[in-house]
């Protein structure tokens, strides 16, 4: 309860109505008669900075967790105050606040003039996470829960050395080689979720809580199926290609034709 944002979850709550208000409504408006702002080299810092935090919870999962004898069918939550315990569930504490800390992404393009990429999908995703994830660090700070931000702390590592890179060389911008595969890895990373928290109903002995069933697979199951249907209607589904429209002769090219078709002679 002691830790940031954790005590209860109005706080939250609050960073999440004015983050939907902002890029939904305050936002757009606000930058409706306004050039983008330039803000690239603070999105420099921003996108290194998230590479080196979810590279470190990445080593720190992997480090505290799996080399430790983590297993990924079922594993209790440690609710004791040993050391590693406390330091997987402060790990746990992180990776919330980097969730929260995404939110920033979706600011920036509304800064920036780009809110074609505000979508469902986007939206949904960073909202949820953040209520997920302060849901899990509050009850089940550990256990089974590590694999989710374990491997979406690797994803993310992928996902913002990209940004990186398209932020320091114009090569990389629209490189749809490294979108494909990235949007690939998400969608690999949502199904091997989606099977690591659905073994939990076949061993009703493991001391991992069943309650969060009820909302994780339901959830990560609509999460694939939304960037699988992106992933369909990016990279997969080819668009028809654009009928050609008639073209309406001019005036003078009617002339000639008409005047043909009814034998005049302007002699």
């Amino acid at each position: 309860n002691q830790w940031l944002l954790m005590e209860t979850p109005w706080p939250g709550f609050a960073i999440l109505g004015l983050y939907l208000m902002f890029v939904l409504k305050w936002g757009p408006k606000w930058m409706e008669n306004r050039k983008p702002i330039k803000i690239d080299n603070f999105i420099k810092v921003y996108n290194l900075a998230q590479v080196f935090v979810c590279l470190f919870l990445f080593i720190e999962g992997w480090r505290l967790g799996y080399l430790r004898g983590y297993s990924f069918l079922c594993q209790p939550v440690d609710y004791s105050d040993d050391e590693v315990p406390l330091k997987i569930a402060r790990r746990c504490h992180i990776y919330f606040l980097v969730k929260v800390l995404d939110l920033m992404d979706t600011v920036f393009f509304v800064l920036r003039k780009k809110q074609n990429q505000v979508s469902f999908l986007h939206v949904y995703h960073h909202t949820g996470m953040v209520m997920l994830t302060w849901s899990g660090v509050k009850w089940f700070a550990g256990g089974h829960g590590v694999f989710m931000g374990f491997l979406n702390s690797f994803i993310h590592v992928v996902m913002y050395f990209y940004y990186f890179l398209t932020s320091v060389s114009d090569k990389y911008k629209g490189n749809v080689w490294w979108k494909k595969h990235i949007t690939q890895l998400q969608i690999i990373q949502f199904g091997l979720i989606f099977l690591q928290w659905f073994v939990l109903v076949f061993q009703p002995n493991c001391a991992f809580p069943k309650w969060p069933l009820f909302v994780l697979l339901p959830q990560n199951l609509f999460m694939f199926m939304l960037f699988l249907d992106f992933y369909y209607h990016a990279y997969i589904k080819k668009p028809k290609p654009a009928q050609p429209k008639p073209v309406t002769p001019s005036v003078e090219e009617s002339v000639p034709v008409l005047k043909s078709k009814i034998n005049i002679h302007t002699d």
